[in-house]
């Protein structure tokens, strides 16, 4: 996941979660531990079965409060209730410093590894793909949660390429007037995708020279139409094609059915499900 953000980038994110949780200290912890305490830890799945993913993170975490760390498992391996993810050792006042941090990002992470892990799952051999709907500053943790769960993590920033949808057709005009103003003013190194409401509009857009094409809120029925009329114009091999909206596990492997390129959800990353995971003292 390099090019969503460079070590040092992450790092940064990272020292600022702990910044925002510490504040000018844990209280708590300096009021009733004492100040050279040593301890272990490890961290637990509490989950029946959960996609691992963030351990790298957590392990940086700790780094920072001055703590040692081991994943025990590999981001993106599964876990049932009771597996030890991680173990950490280090100054007792520092482990509980780190804990918060470390854990809700692990158990964010996962729940978006967990989750498009089953969506995967469901669609194969379609792919399935996360969008830009992340919370503000986690983009890079959700989006790396994403790959890790088997997912595509498609685009990453309003600079990674074009995206026409209906808000600028609305301001620009027609699809196929969209795609030749882009494909004029941003090259032809930028990919460039357009929103279809309709198979008429798939079709206008492709012929306008769209790399991807995104089916937005068809039925599984009409996506199944509109790619099977791409196909016999000869235009199916011309353009990618995305489904999106809608989509959810009880009518995921009805739009796998067309046969698109990928599928792509926001719940995945804006309404996750946390995995549960706990940091548990061995000694003191």
């Amino acid at each position: 996941m390099e090019s969503l953000g460079s070590f040092l980038e992450v790092r940064k994110a990272l020292a600022s979660f702990l910044e925002e949780d510490i504040g000018t200290g844990d209280i708590t912890s300096d009021s009733v531990i004492p100040a050279d305490l040593a301890a272990s830890a490890e961290i637990v799945c509490k989950t029946d079965s959960a996609t691992v993913c963030g351990l790298e993170e957590v392990g940086v975490i700790f780094d920072l409060c001055g703590c040692s760390s081991r994943a025990l498992v590999k981001d993106g391996s599964r876990a049932r209730k009771g597996k030890r993810v991680m173990t950490v050792s280090g100054n007792a006042r520092s482990i509980l410093k780190a804990e918060r941090v470390a854990l809700n990002l692990l158990m964010r992470m996962s729940g978006i590894a967990t989750e498009t892990r089953a969506l995967a799952d469901a669609a194969r051999p379609v792919k399935v793909a996360a969008t830009r709907k992340t919370a503000p500053g986690l983009r890079y943790f959700d989006k790396k949660a994403v790959v890790a769960g088997g997912g595509l993590a498609h685009r990453m920033r309003l600079d990674d390429m074009v995206l026409i949808k209906d808000n600028h057709i609305a301001l620009a005009g027609s699809p196929q007037e969209c795609v030749r103003l882009a494909k004029e003013k941003a090259g032809t190194a930028i990919k460039i995708e357009c929103e279809a409401k309709s198979e008429k509009e798939a079709i206008e857009a492709i012929k306008a020279g769209a790399d991807i094409v995104m089916l937005d809120n068809f039925t599984p029925a009409q996506a199944v139409r509109a790619i099977k009329a791409i196909a016999k114009m000869g235009l199916r091999k011309k353009a990618l094609i995305e489904v999106s909206g809608g989509v959810n596990y009880k009518n995921i492997r009805q739009y796998a059915r067309a046969r698109p390129d990928y599928i792509s959800m926001g719940y995945i990353t804006h309404s996750p499900r946390a995995v549960d995971f706990s940091l548990e003292i061995l000694y003191g």
